[in-house]
């Protein structure tokens, strides 16, 4: 069985009610799918196949997620992250041998070929994000600096999260205190929505 010492780090640290859950997946998905190997994405533990997402699973304060990657994979409209709903207890997962079967018939669609979800979606990357004058200001100084060092470090979708919070104020004084925050947080080498990841 190839794991993760991440994905136990992960286990380990979510909360009671999810450790039998995601314990209990991940013993699954490795029966059903000896190849698979962990990894972690999106902060996430994520199962992968012949080097394509196949699965993952995730905990949250009161439920946990599961769910597959592929198009195609069952979705029955439930709630939650992935495929199965908002999970609380192993007693809310289909039976063991459903489970293996889905797991099965994920790994059948990677040895068809089929696209992931992202090759079909993947159109022209979106450029950089233009800097507000006002913030490009606050660069300048020099006790910004950090902040402005952390800024261009970060990818442009996660400095299009500020930028955007920034030029999407209704008034001068919501965007002067988005500004302060914006320069506070990235000074401390925070991502905008920081406090959700």
């Amino acid at each position: 069985m190839s794991t993760d010492s991440r994905v136990d780090d992960y286990i380990a640290a979510a909360a009671p009610f999810a450790r039998p859950v995601l314990e209990h997946l991940r013993a699954v998905v490795h029966a059903a799918c000896p190849e698979v190997t962990e990894t972690l994405k999106w902060r996430m533990p994520f199962f992968d196949y012949r080097g394509r997402p196949l699965c993952m699973m995730a905990a949250f304060k009161q439920h946990c997620g599961f769910g597959f990657w592929q198009p195609g994979a069952k979705s029955d409209g439930a709630e939650g992250m992935g495929q199965y709903g908002r999970l609380a207890a192993v007693g809310e997962l289909p039976p063991r041998r459903e489970l293996v079967a889905a797991v099965k018939a994920a790994m059948q669609r990677i040895e068809a070929g089929a696209p992931s979800p992202r090759s079909r979606t993947v159109a022209r990357a979106r450029p950089a994000p233009t800097v507000p004058d006002d913030l490009a200001a606050a660069f300048a100084l020099r006790q910004h600096a950090v902040a402005k060092r952390n800024f261009t470090a970060f990818s442009p979708s996660a400095q299009r999260e500020y930028t955007d919070w920034i030029t999407e104020a209704k008034t001068a004084a919501t965007r002067a205190k988005r500004l302060a925050t914006t320069l506070e947080w990235l000074a401390e080498g925070k991502h905008r929505n920081w406090k959700y990841m």
